[in-house]
């Protein structure tokens, strides 16, 4: 059986490509990372089709704004953030941040409750999207309060209080036992 070579063997090469604008780039960028660009858009937005659209719009952007990378870092980061704030523009754009609610541990107090990714999100999904947004900027995507203040446009400390408010009521859910597994 013969084996094909990767045309692209290293993210730089693959966004020299990108960059050149050349197609077969483009298409293997869009196979490498769409199912992973897909699952941050799915964390920040519940409607499917709209993560889905919300992805795409981040290929294109990302495509566009290629040019802009420095190749100081990693690429794929580089257009994470791209997708993060992608996402995080849906969101502003439909519907208004809000800020009111009440500490968790940490991500390992969920696996430790026994609980599955996909219970995980579905709970992080059901929290006001103010709190969602900052949770999965923190504890997911392991931004700072000071990132996350710049990205969202709020305070460092309104970022500390809703992260606070996120985990208080996603502990209180697993607590009273309203999580079914």
């Amino acid at each position: 059986m013969a084996r094909i070579l990767p045309l692209f063997k290293t993210e730089y090469e693959l966004a020299r490509g990108i960059i050149r604008g050349e197609g077969k780039a483009q298409r293997a960028f869009y196979e490498k990372y769409s199912a992973k660009f897909l699952g941050i858009c799915a964390r920040y937005i519940k409607d499917r089709m709209a993560a889905e659209d919300v992805m795409v719009e981040s290929m294109m952007r990302i495509f566009e704004k290629c040019s802009q990378f420095d190749f100081q870092g990693s690429f794929e980061g580089w257009c994470r953030r791209l997708v993060v704030n992608q996402a995080l523009g849906y969101i502003r754009a439909n519907k208004p941040q809000e800020t009111d609610i009440e500490e968790v541990k940490d991500l390992a107090t969920w696996a430790d409750a026994g609980l599955e990714a996909q219970d995980l999100l579905r709970l992080i999904h059901e929290l006001p999207s103010g709190y969602k947004s900052v949770f999965n900027l923190y504890a997911i995507e392991g931004y700072s309060h000071a990132e996350i203040a710049e990205i969202l446009g709020i305070s460092e400390g309104t970022s500390k209080s809703q992260l606070s408010r996120a985990r208080s009521v996603l502990q209180e859910r697993l607590n009273n036992n309203t999580v079914y597994l």
